[in-house]
């Protein structure tokens, strides 16, 4: 085991930040986006982790080489280095205060998440390097997380419903429909044994609800003793940023589907869930369920992390299966949408990761005074691309979780991309008290229910592991 480079620094002056489903898209987007404002934000002599997981060894490789020669290009353009290049901040300096190195993660197979949690907690990670701007990572320990962000998903479409594109365009406009599109053909009865590889008489699971809830919600809980802090701490408490979508609807979800394996809509249907998820979590009704997963054993001897809920907004990728042509245009119809008045079209992985990355950086004070864990942010933009994180209305919860005054959001005289109205869903109906007690009676029973599967599946992953 070698000493790690961060073991001198102070634990004030360090991040340990891990990104999952970071070999490409928004993950991969969020890793650059953390090099860049880490750099521009943080002191000279702060040192950043970031753990970037993947699927594969060879991925992982790929990606920490991938971030890499980016963390090396951007701290030659860095304004804070040329900046403070008569105080002998070298270019070497700058990036051997960058560490990445991976971990393999698969949502839709649990035992990696009990290997890469166990890795994480009790092992080491290696990442060499043979180029001396970077330090050469062998065997080193993880002290802890500070936040983990939950990227990683898959959106089980099959491609365009080209009738519901020209009724929904036709009917909702170009701005609306390319923010919350009708059009997405899906595939239902998507289906995977998460233990196939151990147990193959093991129950079937909704593919979508396994890479895009489920295998997070069982890795939040195993990586705790990591993401946690002693009450002696003076660290602010880890973070987990769940990834959602501007997409999901009240229809999107009923728990009478719940793992979404009969729907056509099972990626809609998994994103209502996190926001369900995610942001009753801190309400008294729903904590019987809430506090015994956020903490370990259940005992609240140590300061349990604090939960967020994020949207890149609407970004062009790959997880949108289109042809090269098709996705020419498909590209080119979100900057116009961008170009017409819509908030929300970020279109570039790099843009909208800001949400995530802002929630992942910003000051424990900020958050606690915005009460960010009763928002669900979304990176938005002006014409210009300039970005920001912007309050995203969910329905039944409306966008802090309490009735609001129409007149005064009607009023309200901010820059266009920071108005609660701006960007709304057109359809949207104002939040009342009713609708919002049941909100919060969904959350519970999603949150019993979520608790019932973390106790049945992680019974089947403990005994699988052993094996």
């Amino acid at each position: 085991m070698s000493p790690a480079p961060w073991n001198s620094v102070p634990e004030d002056k360090t991040l340990f930040t891990l990104v999952t489903g970071a070999n490409s898209g928004i993950g991969f987007g969020i890793c650059q986006r953390l090099i860049d404002e880490f750099l521009s934000s943080r002191p000279r002599d702060a040192h950043l982790v970031v753990i970037p997981t993947t699927r594969s060894a060879k991925k992982s490789q790929e990606t920490v080489q991938a971030l890499r020669q980016y963390a090396r290009k951007s701290a030659e353009k860095s304004q804070t280095l040329r900046s403070h290049s008569s105080s002998n901040c070298s270019l070497r300096d700058t990036t051997r205060r960058i560490h990445i190195a991976s971990v393999q993660l698969d949502l839709c197979d649990l035992t990696t998440i009990k290997k890469a949690a166990d890795q994480l907690i009790n092992g080491t990670l290696s990442s060499p390097s043979e180029d001396d701007h970077f330090v050469s990572l062998v065997d080193v320990t993880i002290p802890r997380l500070d936040s983990a962000i939950f990227n990683a998903g898959i959106g089980g479409w099959t491609g365009l419903n080209w009738p519901g594109f020209l009724h929904n365009v036709l009917t909702a406009g170009i701005i609306q429909a390319f923010t919350f599109p009708t059009f997405k053909a899906g595939q239902a009865g998507l289906a995977v044994n998460p233990l196939r590889k151990v147990d193959e008489k093991a129950p079937q699971m909704g593919e979508v609800f396994c890479a895009n809830v489920f295998g997070h919600y069982l890795f939040a809980h195993e990586i705790l003793p990591l993401i946690s802090r002693p009450p002696t701490s003076t660290l602010p408490p880890g973070r987990i940023i769940w990834e959602s979508s501007i997409e999901p609807t009240w229809k999107d979800f009923s728990l009478s589907d719940f793992q979404g394996v009969k729907t056509n809509a099972a990626y809609e249907s998994s994103k209502r869930l996190t926001d369900v998820l995610v942001l009753t979590s801190s309400l008294s009704s729903v904590k019987p369920f809430s506090t015994p997963y956020l903490t370990i054993g259940g005992k609240e001897t140590l300061t349990p992390p604090k939960v967020y809920l994020s949207h890149p907004g609407v970004v062009v990728t790959s997880l949108f299966p289109l042809n090269a042509f098709l996705f020419f245009w498909y590209r080119l119809a979100m900057y116009l949408a961008r170009f017409l008045g819509s908030p929300w079209h970020t279109v570039s992985t790099y843009l909208g990761a800001h949400a995530m990355v802002w929630l992942a950086l910003a000051q424990q004070e900020e958050l606690d005074s915005l009460n960010a864990e009763r928002v669900k942010w979304g990176s938005s933009t002006d014409r210009s691309g300039k970005v920001g994180q912007k309050m995203t209305e969910v329905e039944g919860w409306g966008w802090e979780g309490k009735v609001e005054d129409r007149k005064a959001l009607e009023q309200d005289l901010g820059a266009w991309i920071s108005r609660k109205l701006s960007g709304r869903k057109s359809d949207a109906v104002d939040l009342t008290e009713e609708r919002l007690v049941e909100f919060e009676m969904l959350g519970r029973s999603c949150w019993r229910e979520m608790e019932r599967l973390r106790e049945e599946w992680g019974t089947r992953m403990n005994k699988a592991c052993a094996r």
